[in-house]
């Protein structure tokens, strides 16, 4: 990374291992078989995560602000990278098939979309910026980008359970 400092390259790779650890939790939670409750748990990972990283870079954190760029992201594409979540959240809801669909897609979906929030959350603080002046909408192109790499770092970790 041109530009950075040795300290912000140490709060990258500090950062790195926060999202893996949400990543993992957020897998974790997918496989609640509770239709809507794996939504919910996955937004408390998802906040704590972008606490987290507001700590290591040492900027200012509320939950009111985590949830606007939680909302901002999945409200701008959810048509797009979304659907397929909460359809299979509430997929849950049908026994048998329904059942199994859900708790089978839904690990890779939400380490995905934890892992696509953290990075972008991550770069935009290392580069000097906080979570106040994180433009959601600036982002959305990237997100979509770092989702599908997400899906291959949940696949990737999901190997290894």
């Amino acid at each position: 990374m041109p530009n950075m400092t040795k300290e912000s390259i140490k709060s990258v790779e500090a950062a790195d291992k926060i999202i893996g650890y949400h990543l993992y939790a957020a897998m974790g939670v997918a496989l609640i078989p509770v239709p809507l409750v794996d939504f919910a748990a996955l937004t408390c990972i998802q906040i704590n995560m972008l606490r987290k990283i507001a700590q290591l870079y040492k900027v200012p954190f509320s939950k009111a602000t985590g949830k606007n760029i939680l909302l901002s992201l999945f409200g701008g594409i959810f048509p797009a990278a979304h659907a397929r979540p909460f359809a299979h959240s509430i997929a849950k809801f049908i026994p048998g098939a329904g059942h199994v669909l859900g708790v089978a897609a839904m690990p890779i979906l939400a380490g995905s979309t934890t892992y696509a929030i953290g990075k972008l959350v991550s770069h935009h603080c290392a580069w000097g910026g906080s979570l106040d002046n994180f433009d959601p909408e600036k982002a959305k192109d990237d997100y979509k980008k770092m989702v599908e790499q997400g899906k291959k770092a949940a696949a990737d970790r999901n190997k290894k359970i």
